[in-house]
């Protein structure tokens, strides 16, 4: 354990006073407040989007760093704008695949102790940086018309549970969710629905259909272009 997180730990146990809450807590909130505020104004005329997932630790020669950027560049050609975590990896990929294609490349960067850095790949005026986790995550979901998950971890895992509860629960439309990579993802698929759904009954069949896996580029971006054709709708760019 770092000094810094025994130090978070025990502060959350200790009393605080009025002076001490009106100096840290509500001061906070204002914080919080610019970043939603920042946010919303800067991506408010982005138009239709696509977010990419995936390791932040995933290097250059990787298949599954290849496999993004192409996603990313066929994204573009459809007409839809890329939007990613800013920083390394498959974020990386995934903003170098949509600035090969000319479109839009946002990366919405998180301020972490190990400094990760936003990318080149992304536009000047789209990488916007956040200080709060639940903030980005807000401004990803918010501004996305479909989610692309590729091998990562913990974060990934968070990002992609996170836009399925908004769908299962009728927060966010019922926009598609595409796992690119069967062999990473189907042992969680086969716990889900074998736990999850058939033992405990916390999920049913309808959820899992709300998870398209695929081992393409071209695969995962017809899932994107297949869901909005039904509604005949198609960026306008």
């Amino acid at each position: 354990m770092t000094e810094n997180s025994e130090e978070k730990i025990r502060k959350a146990f200790q009393n605080k006073d009025w002076s001490q809450i009106k100096a840290t807590d509500s001061w906070q909130i204002f914080r919080i407040m610019s970043e939603f505020v920042d946010g919303f104004e800067r991506m408010a005329r982005i138009g239709p989007c696509v977010s990419i997932f995936g390791s932040a630790r995933t290097k250059a020669e990787n298949p599954y760093y290849i496999l993004a950027e192409e996603i990313a560049y066929k994204l573009t050609v459809e007409g839809y704008g890329v939007i990613t975590g800013g920083g390394p990896g498959i974020m990386e990929a995934a903003n170098k695949g949509a600035k090969r294609g000319n479109g839009k490349s946002v990366g919405l960067n998180i301020e972490l102790p190990f400094e990760q850095k936003p990318n080149d790949y992304i536009d000047r005026d789209k990488s916007i940086d956040f200080h709060y986790f639940f903030v980005r995550k807000t401004i990803f979901l918010k501004y996305s018309q479909g989610f692309i998950a590729l091998p990562g971890g913990f974060g990934t895992l968070d990002e992609l549970f996170e836009a399925l509860t908004l769908v299962q629960t009728m927060k966010i439309g019922e926009f598609p969710i595409v796992l690119v990579g069967k062999n990473y993802w189907q042992g969680l698929l086969d716990w889900v629905r074998s736990t999850m759904m058939e033992q405990e009954h916390n999920v049913n069949e309808e959820d899992l259909k709300r998870l398209h896996i695929v081992d393409t580029a071209d695969e995962a971006v017809k899932v994107i272009t297949e869901f909005y054709a039904k509604y005949l709708l198609k960026p306008n760019f």
